[in-house]
């Protein structure tokens, strides 16, 4: 028994952290998912972020590239200079499969610098949303 329990925590633990289980399904929780994804990044805590993404994480970025779960990863342990803002977050729940459709607004020095509208799709396995899919959109540039 002591082997099961120990082999649970270990492949529970995405890159070092002990992912949360017993979520529960509601547009609540995936909203502050979405909350805690945007401080994981701005905290360089990839060992949280892993606990979000799906290991068949992939995300259609706005010029077009895909993004994977380790490439994604990568990112949120580079240091950047901006700082992120969620708004018109919409949360979306069919059975065990949820999206979640926001704004995000990035400020560097005080300034809004860029504005992406984004999808994240969830699936709701082990007890917890895990993020298996995004696509992000940038909103054209104010003249």
């Amino acid at each position: 028994m002591k082997i099961v329990v120990s082999l649970l925590l270990l492949c529970s633990s995405a890159y070092g952290a002990i992912c949360p289980t017993g979520q529960v399904k509601d547009e609540a929780a995936l909203v502050q998912i979405e909350h805690t994804w945007i401080r994981t990044v701005e905290q360089h805590d990839p060992a949280a972020l892993g606990c979000i993404l799906a290991d068949e994480f992939e995300e259609a970025d706005f010029d077009g590239s895909l993004i994977n779960r380790s490439k994604m990863l990568a990112s949120a342990s580079k240091p950047s200079n901006g700082h992120d803002e969620l708004a018109d977050l919409r949360a979306h729940i069919y059975g065990d499969v949820a999206y979640v459709r926001g704004s995000v607004c990035i400020i560097e020095n005080g300034r809004p610098v860029e504005k992406t509208r984004f999808t994240d799709m969830f699936v709701y396995r082990d007890g917890r949303w895990q993020c298996v899919a995004g696509h992000d959109s940038r909103f054209p540039k104010a003249q």
